[in-house]
């Protein structure tokens, strides 16, 4: 399995997955034209993609998925049946061709040819968030942001994954002192909010194990965080709760429309 994050943060979000018989988008939170651009930068010819699994509804997730879907009939949405009937009742991304629509619900694991999907549910204020763990050929990678905690159950389901795309939203003290609205920082400190640095580092501390090479560091803020200070964070925390990691573990920093190169893990 390969993967390579195309873009992450607030300004929308979606990264790519390959197996033998796969070409996956996970999101889609770009213009249709900006991630045909960001795959050709990793040697991926969009026409090439036949399935996009989506996290929630938010516009940096799911904004380009109406476009992809209509341009690009090959392709097999995922998502579960909250997510889907709120974009549907909305019309916020236009018309969604319904016979590429397919739903997987929190709990659910979907067999696709060499590809295993075990979906779960997180808590951000969306109408029915939820992520997902990827597995083909013995590997598998976990892809978790946008979420206020992470419960002990989201930590069971993505426990002991060779990769892993973590969100390090903010830091707690830039966010504070920055230049958000009090709601709006109330919004992202909260259990429907996003992940600090610290709460994505203890969390990522409880589920790795020697067994993990590649961690993402994803959705950073532009405004209340920066990526030398997630990277320290994560590798910090690490470190101070005797997680059980091995020495060539890598920390993948992501940025807002620049790709990382593609990976194989």
């Amino acid at each position: 399995m390969q993967v390579a994050v195309l873009a992450s943060g607030s300004t929308g979000n979606v990264s790519l997955l390959q197996t033998k018989q796969h070409k996956i988008l996970m999101d889609a939170g770009l213009s249709g034209k900006k991630t045909k651009q960001l795959l050709q930068a990793v040697g991926v010819d969009i026409d090439e993609i036949d399935l996009a699994f989506l996290s929630h509804d938010h516009t940096d997730h799911s904004g380009g998925l109406g476009v992809l879907l209509r341009r690009y009939p090959r392709i097999s949405a995922f998502a579960n049946a909250g997510t889907w009937q709120y974009l549907l009742d909305t019309d916020k991304i236009g018309r969604l061709p319904v016979q590429q629509l397919n739903t997987i619900e929190p709990g659910q694991t979907k067999t696709l040819g060499d590809l295993d999907v075990t979906a779960f549910a997180t808590s951000h204020d969306a109408a029915q968030p939820q992520y997902y763990v990827f597995s083909s050929g013995g590997q598998r990678m976990a892809f978790l942001t946008d979420t206020g905690y992470v419960s002990a159950q989201v930590e069971d389901t993505i426990q002991d994954c060779d990769a892993y795309l973590m969100e390090f939203n903010y830091d707690t003290q830039m966010l504070r002192h920055g230049p958000y609205s009090w709601s709006l920082k109330q919004r992202i400190l909260s259990d429907v909010g996003h992940l600090s640095n610290k709460e994505a580092g203890t969390a990522l501390a409880d589920v790795i194990t020697k067994r993990t090479k590649h961690v993402f560091l994803a959705h950073r803020s532009q405004h209340n965080n920066t990526q030398q200070l997630a990277h320290q964070v994560a590798k910090d925390l690490l470190i101070q709760q005797d997680a059980d990691f091995a020495s060539d573990l890598r920390l993948i920093d992501t940025e807002p429309e620049q790709p990382t190169g593609l990976i194989t893990i």
